[in-house]
């Protein structure tokens, strides 16, 4: 890759929420099922823009496609955080209509706010409202497992024993 620079979009990449996809989709999550013997684990994403495609939201696409396929949800509080702020949906409404059921695990992180949009960018500390919203998720999941995510800018290591602290503590109060 001389003369060639590459960019990290720290995101995995959306997709339109159109039957279309769902159908490419579905196909694709069953091969990988059926190769594995095991549920395959989907997670939601962080966006920035939507698809003039679109024929439902992110939250029916991902139900949709859990309830044809029987595979298994990873939901990341903070891509609910951070396309919640992008695109003005209400974050508990999001974790509601997931199917709450087919979630394995949880994922937390920090972003980069810039006002206008909310980057997810997995290198600042866990902001209140994904706490909050942890909370929430908690409230209507039970306990599952939970990871913290960090790519880039990682603290010193007592930092991050605090953040686990933290998450150790919000589940504690939720789940007493």
């Amino acid at each position: 890759a001389h003369g060639r620079s590459f960019h990290n979009l720290h995101d995995l990449l959306p997709l339109p929420y159109a039957r279309a996809t769902l159908d490419h989709l579905r196909g694709r999550v069953q091969q990988v099922q059926e190769r594995l013997k095991r549920p395959l684990v989907i997670e939601n994403v962080s966006s920035y823009l939507q698809f003039a495609a679109d024929e439902m939201g992110e939250a029916e696409f991902i139900a949709t496609l859990v309830r044809e396929t029987g595979c298994q949800l990873l939901l990341d509080i903070n891509n609910v955080y951070v396309s919640h702020r992008n695109h003005g949906f209400d974050a508990r409404a999001f974790i509601d209509a997931m199917p709450l059921d087919a979630v394995v695990q949880i994922h937390l992180a920090g972003h980069e706010d810039r006002g206008d949009i909310v980057i997810d960018t997995h290198d600042h500390a866990i902001r209140t409202e994904v706490w909050d919203l942890y909370a929430y998720a908690l409230q209507r999941l039970g306990a599952r497992p939970t990871m913290i995510e960090r790519d880039d800018a990682i603290p010193p290591l007592p930092e991050l024993l605090l953040e686990l602290d933290q998450a150790r503590a919000v589940a504690r109060g939720v789940l007493a």
